[in-house]
């Protein structure tokens, strides 16, 4: 309890002296702006001239040596702040009680004052590499314009009345004009940084603008008025330093906040086109009336910086189209082709003159790629594809291109000689094999010779895709050893080769309707063949008896999906369908078996089965019951919806079920 009071008085502490800070400062500048807007009434002219406004400078200085004390992150940003403060000061107390405000010119006052110029700029410049992202050259030439453009206008305006009024010895010269060029290099640095930021430049960036702005003016006017022999203490220019020294100190005790300059977006032409109309005003201003060399020279390096500008926004967007119309026809993954560029290029050739001589596209489907997906990971199967996808570059770059056309499909599209294509397409084909420890992984296709076969692009992709899954059908009617498993449980209970038979049929049809792709479609087929798997591990007495059955044979019962998973999941790349034999008796209100799963959380194959194996179930004939007609097993469906039984699939099937003629042995019920 002692230590987290302790800690709680230690982080109140800060915020109070910050707030005593805050209402010191605020309130102290606001009586010194009083006193000199009502004058002196009382006697205290000395007192406010002297003691007040130095102790005000004072107060902005320890806030910013305090700060650059105890930062934890840009100290040295601080210290250059702290240290330009701290000059500022000391040359204050120089000036009044030093010299007891009537100082030789120049003195070692000046020297204070001009030291906070430097200080300051390094400031700035630390606090911009920590607080600005790095993005690109474009954006930070930007920034560099807009504080020769401002240093240009600065040079024209302040710069240029100071040196009209300005004489006397070189020195004298020297340090009257070196109070506005380092003003002029401040607020350049300022409006360059505002312009990175896209003039939305936070907390501690505007207090500073508004700080140097302030100390700018404030010189502006007393450089005037000394030249011109009207300088009078205790007016509001006096009462324009100390607040901007307090503003400074202000800003240092902002909340760091990094600028991510974004280039999306960004109005790439306006900082250019105002700087371009800064620089030419003032030469078109100096063509009427002469300005200083200093201005006309900034004012020119505005307009070479904004020509290279516009050479290299010229650049960059022809860059950024040819990405652009790079990325628009590149798969991403393999460096491809894509459909986008097949479609064209495809086009092309069919629109050339017969005497160009025919074509070979070939479009390729991987088998096995899903399993090996899912067994190893989608940053593998990526890893898969990109290696493939070169292979098959390799091997089709003498002779045309290649592309991705999605997932794991590719194309090809070649000028092969007449007589070559049989080798071709077997090159092209064991390219895009690959076969490891628990996987196998090789590829279908689809061959169209154009345009002898095929005249539009429709056609030839149509009759590719057509030859390609005949292809793949024809690859599929090899036998599994799982279909051994399957023989056996059929050899032992005869009954469950037409049931089986009828779920893998109807949930296909589901499948189908709900939009699976053909991987999908092929793993839930392979699901439903083999959902009655486990019962191989069934007593018969259990499996056929006639009778209820007891608590001790559901548990038997209750074992078989689980049994039919380690079967399955014993052979490499079977794991998708292991899982889904294991859930198909979840049910759809979490009281399932075998991991009371509810809901979503049960895969969207293992729900269609369920909804198909219970329908067959009710419609057959089984030792325990009489079989029921298909509508009266529709209507238990549907009342067992939302509970036991996804309402989605349920009202598809029912759907596909009253579509099917009455007599369909693939629907089949009780008359």
């Amino acid at each position: 309890m002692a230590a987290a009071s302790a800690s709680s008085c230690a982080s109140t502490l800060p915020r109070i002296a910050t707030r005593a800070w805050q209402v010191a400062a605020v309130a102290g500048i606001a009586i010194f702006a009083a006193h000199t807007l009502l004058g002196d009434r009382v006697g205290l002219d000395d007192f406010f001239n002297r003691y007040w406004y130095n102790a005000l400078m004072l107060l902005a200085a320890g806030a910013a040596v305090v700060r650059a004390c105890t930062a934890r992150s840009e100290r040295s940003a601080w210290i250059a702040f702290a240290a330009g403060l701290c000059c500022w000061a000391v040359a204050e107390l120089l000036f009044d009680f030093a010299y007891g405000g009537d100082p030789p010119y120049p003195s070692a006052a000046d020297v204070f004052y001009l030291a906070f110029y430097p200080a300051c700029y390094v400031g700035m410049l630390i606090l911009v590499r920590h607080r600005i992202s790095e993005l690109g050259s474009m954006i930070w030439f930007d920034g560099a314009m807009a504080a020769v453009a401002a240093a240009a206008l600065g040079s024209a305006v302040l710069f240029e009345a100071v040196l009209r009024t300005t004489d006397g010895s070189t020195s004298v010269i020297v340090t009257n004009l070196a109070y506005p060029l380092g003003d002029i290099l401040l607020l350049s640095a300022v409006a360059g940084v505002f312009a990175l930021t896209r003039w939305r430049p936070g907390h501690t960036w505007g207090l500073i603008g508004i700080a140097l702005l302030s100390t700018t003016t404030a010189d502006g006017i007393f450089l005037l008025q000394t030249a011109t022999d009207t300088y009078r203490e205790g007016t509001m220019v006096d009462a324009l330093w100390p607040a901007s020294m307090l503003l400074l100190a202000a800003a240092v005790w902002q909340r760091p906040r990094r600028t991510q300059v974004a280039l999306v977006g960004r109005p790439l032409l306006a900082t250019s086109l105002v700087c371009g109309a800064i620089g030419l005003g003032i030469l078109v201003y100096d063509h009427f009336h002469r300005l200083n060399s200093l201005a006309i020279g900034l004012a020119g390096a505005t307009l070479v910086a904004v020509a290279i500008r516009l050479v290299l926004t010229f650049r960059e967007n022809a860059r950024v189209v040819g990405l652009l119309r790079t990325h628009a026809v590149t798969d991403a993954l393999t460096g491809l082709g894509n459909r986008r560029q097949l479609v064209d290029e495809l086009a092309a050739v069919l629109d050339e003159h017969a005497e160009a001589g025919s074509r070979l596209l070939v479009i390729y489907d991987l088998d096995g790629f899903k399993l090996y997906n899912d067994t190893f990971g989608h940053p593998a199967g990526d890893a898969l594809l990109t290696r493939l996808a070169g292979a098959l570059a390799e091997v089709v770059a003498p002779h045309g291109a290649c592309y991705r056309l999605g997932g794991d499909e590719f194309c090809v599209l070649a000028d092969v000689p007449a007589g070559e294509e049989a080798a071709f397409l077997e090159r092209s084909a064991a390219a895009l094999c690959e076969t490891g420890v628990g996987f196998n992984v090789t590829s279908s296709f689809g061959a169209v010779r154009l345009p002898q076969e095929a005249s539009t692009s429709v056609d030839v992709l149509r009759l590719a895709d057509q030859r390609l899954y005949a292809q793949k059908r024809e690859r599929s009617g090899r036998r599994d050893p799982h279909e051994m498993l399957l023989e056996a449980l059929y050899e032992r209970s005869p009954g469950l080769r037409d049931h089986v038979g009828e779920v893998v049929h109807m949930a296909i049809s589901v499948g189908e309707a709900f939009g699976l792709d053909h991987d999908e479609l092929e793993e839930l087929r392979l699901a439903a063949r083999l959902h009655d798997v486990g019962k191989l591990a069934v007593p018969d007495d259990v499996l056929q008896k006639v009778g209820p059955l007891e608590p001790d044979e559901w548990a038997f019962i209750h074992e078989h999906t689980l049994i039919g998973e380690r079967i399955l999941v014993a052979a490499p790349g079977w794991q998708g369908v292991a899982a889904i034999v294991r859930a198909t008796h979840e049910r759809w209100d979490g009281a399932g078996y075998p991991d009371g799963l509810a809901g979503t959380e049960i895969p969207p194959a293992a729900r269609i089965i369920a909804v198909c194996d219970a329908f067959s179930a009710m419609t057959s004939q089984r030792s325990y019951r009489l079989p029921v007609t298909r509508e009266q097993a529709l209507q238990e469906l549907r009342a067992c919806a939302g509970t036991q039984f996804d309402p989605d699939v349920v009202a598809e099937f029912c759907a596909i079920a009253e579509q099917a003629p009455a007599g369909d042995a693939r629907h089949r019920g009780a008359a």
